[in-house]
């Protein structure tokens, strides 16, 4: 992913006063400068992000006690254009299991450089530490993004990460075999790709998964090249078509029993056991993106169309409102609690 000037440039905007407008949160970390000796913490913090919604880590911001513009040093500066991607790539595989997507630039704004990193959200999660690096990694440990800090993962967002994998493996499941049930068992046949071989007696169908796909190089006969090219996978014989899969019927969450608060309820939850001002319950909400993550939180739409619409367009219509899951009560009192 390519960074966007404009995006770090809005995540930059500041006041009048010079402080900036956004704060620390899931998906953004300050730095004041960037150093070496520092690799362990700043991997530390892109397992967290990777293990939540992706997010920015940004070098040359004073987080304290106000948050300022100040730009990279020249040391800091010089550090950075030295960087060399493929070896920090290395440093994450060696430490983490699984691959941690990141990119890396460092921009101007006003005349000031900052060091900006961008790490995506892990499609398998969780990404587990494999290493001790000092006192600041530890094997086992798996790094979670809370609101404005980097922490070993806590027991409800580790129980959701698991069972969405579950539940995306189990999907899968489902869709290979809705496939596999749409032309027959008798015209299918498997690809095994770790021997290369295709099973089922001299059956014509192939049945891949679609990811599989855009991964696999299909070449015209007579324009093998062994020099040139990546490996590629040659079938002789025909390929044949596989019409459109019917859709499996797959039951609906029950909203209301997973999400049964309302904001208003949800407030008046937090303030039983904490006594957070309700602009911060919002704030909160609102800085960490709780809304738009079905881990706490999801838009209860009043009709289909305005649910389509959303799915197709990401498009929410005035007045729809939210609900919460009961885990988002501790979850925001310990966005809270960090900050202050």
């Amino acid at each position: 992913m390519t960074i966007s000037i404009d995006d770090i440039a809005r995540l930059l905007k500041v006041r009048e006063d010079g402080t900036l407008y956004h704060r620390e949160s899931q998906t953004l970390e300050f730095k004041e400068s960037f150093n070496f000796a520092g690799l362990a913490e700043y991997f530390r913090d892109f397992a967290a992000f990777a293990n939540n919604k992706g997010g920015y880590l940004i070098f040359g911001i004073k987080d304290k006690p106000r948050r300022e513009l100040l730009g990279l040093n020249a040391n800091a500066k010089d550090q950075l254009e030295k960087l060399d991607p493929e070896k920090i790539s290395g440093f994450l595989l060696e430490d983490f299991s699984g691959n941690i997507d990141w990119s890396f630039d460092v921009v101007t704004i006003d005349e000031l450089n900052y060091g900006v990193f961008y790490i995506k959200e892990s499609p398998l999660k969780p990404i587990i530490c494999k290493k001790d690096e000092g006192s600041i990694i530890k094997n086992g440990e798996i790094y979670y993004r809370y609101g404005g800090r980097t922490q070993k993962i806590q027991y409800p967002e580790l129980e959701a990460i698991i069972n969405h994998r579950i539940e995306r493996q189990n999907n899968q499941w489902m869709d290979l075999v809705s496939k596999i049930g749409k032309s027959g068992p008798q015209n299918a046949a498997v690809l095994d790709l770790e021997r290369g071989i295709i099973e089922k007696n001299n059956s014509q169908v192939l049945v891949i998964d679609e990811s599989l796909v855009e991964s696999i190089n299909w070449i015209k006969e007579g324009c093998f090249d062994e020099k040139e090219g990546a490996r590629t996978l040659k079938l002789v014989g025909q390929v044949q078509p596989i019409d459109t899969v019917e859709v499996v019927k797959r039951e609906k969450i029950n909203r209301l029993k997973e999400y049964p608060l309302s904001a208003k309820e949800l407030a008046d939850a937090i303030k039983e056991k904490s006594n957070i001002p309700r602009n911060d319950i919002w704030r909160i909400i609102r800085e960490n993106e709780i809304k738009s993550n079905p881990d706490y939180s999801i838009y209860n739409f009043r009709n289909k169309k305005q649910e389509e619409e959303y799915e197709q367009n990401g498009k929410i219509f005035n007045g729809t409102p939210s609900i919460y899951k009961t885990a988002a009560i501790d979850y925001i009192i310990q966005i809270y609690n960090n900050e202050h």
